[in-house]
């Protein structure tokens, strides 16, 4: 089985049509043709069908081409991973992140990053809490940061860069719009708008309401920070959320007050897997970060 024999079947594959397959390949179809042929002899099985003028794969075919795709990851990985070693300041980095450090956090980081090391390139992908854990376990992603840093998971090593504040975000009409501080408990007859059940944001939210002594009314939910904001603008309700959401500009209409009893403060890092070695061009990040927080720290 050789690999030309693979590119070709998965194009075919694809595009479901020899001569179509052919041409992208820049080959001739006899010899795209020929080669899922002979792939086919020495499986002893038909991964296609002929319809017409397309061909479609068959129930084992299928099946083959999962288990390829999956095969010629793992090569390119490995192609990448070797090139990194090579020149570890020329590689790739898969990066995951929440929506709460999307607008500040992360591309202070990036662009710092950058500066120093501008031929490494990154993939970025945004999820939610659980999805991104999953997929650093999964190796979908090379690290995430993540507010509040999971420290008890086996798999991953969670490194705290800083803790910050929760607070209250309230509609200029409100009550205590003019207060500096206010009790979280003196929200407990409000309507909140909040993220659905799942989100990370919600449960900070409702545990520290319950540590204040009530349940919170949930009203409204919104899915992300900007529809959130703009609820709590309206008049819709009132919210909380980490204080990094709010470095731009507090949305109009709305006052940003701290909470003074229950402190609500989380966590925010970033998360590796604990037993793998990190590839290069991820360990000059990921050094580079933890530096980076370390001298805002002092500075502060």
């Amino acid at each position: 089985m050789e690999l030309r024999q693979l590119r070709y079947f998965i194009e075919v594959a694809e595009r479901e049509h020899v001569s179509e397959a052919a041409e992208s390949l820049h080959v001739a179809q006899s010899a795209v043709s020929r080669q899922i042929a002979n792939l086919e002899d020495e499986l002893g099985v038909q991964l296609f069908e002929r319809e017409g003028r397309n061909v479609k794969l068959t129930p084992i075919g299928k099946l083959f081409l999962d288990h390829i795709n999956i095969a010629m990851k793992a090569l390119e990985n490995a192609k990448d991973q070797i090139n990194e070693y090579l020149d570890p300041e020329r590689g790739s980095i898969k990066i995951g992140f929440p929506t709460s450090l999307a607008s500040h956090m992360l591309p202070t980081v990036l662009s710092e990053f950058k500066k120093e090391y501008p031929n490494i390139s990154f993939h970025l992908r945004q999820g939610s809490y659980k999805f991104l854990i999953e997929s650093v376990k999964n190796r979908e992603i090379d690290l995430a940061f993540l507010g509040p840093v999971p420290m008890t998971d086996s798999d991953i090593m969670g490194k705290i860069l800083f803790t910050e504040r929760i607070s209250a975000l309230l509609p200029v009409s409100h009550p205590l719009a003019k207060k500096r501080k206010i009790l979280l408990n003196d929200l407990r007859n409000d309507e909140f708008v909040l993220f659905p059940k799942g989100y990370i944001l919600q449960k900070i939210a409702v545990d520290a309401c319950k540590a204040a002594g009530f349940k919170p009314h949930v009203s409204t939910e919104g899915e992300d920070l900007d529809a959130i904001k703009g609820l709590v603008s309206a008049g819709i309700g009132v919210t909380l959320l980490p204080d990094t959401t709010f470095y731009e500009a507090i949305p109009r209409f709305t006052v940003k007050i701290p909470i003074e009893l229950p402190e609500v403060k989380r966590t925010v890092g970033v998360i590796i897997p604990k037993n793998r070695e990190l590839p290069p061009s991820v360990k000059v990040f990921y050094d580079f970060v933890s530096k980076f927080f370390m001298m805002l720290e002092q500075y502060q």
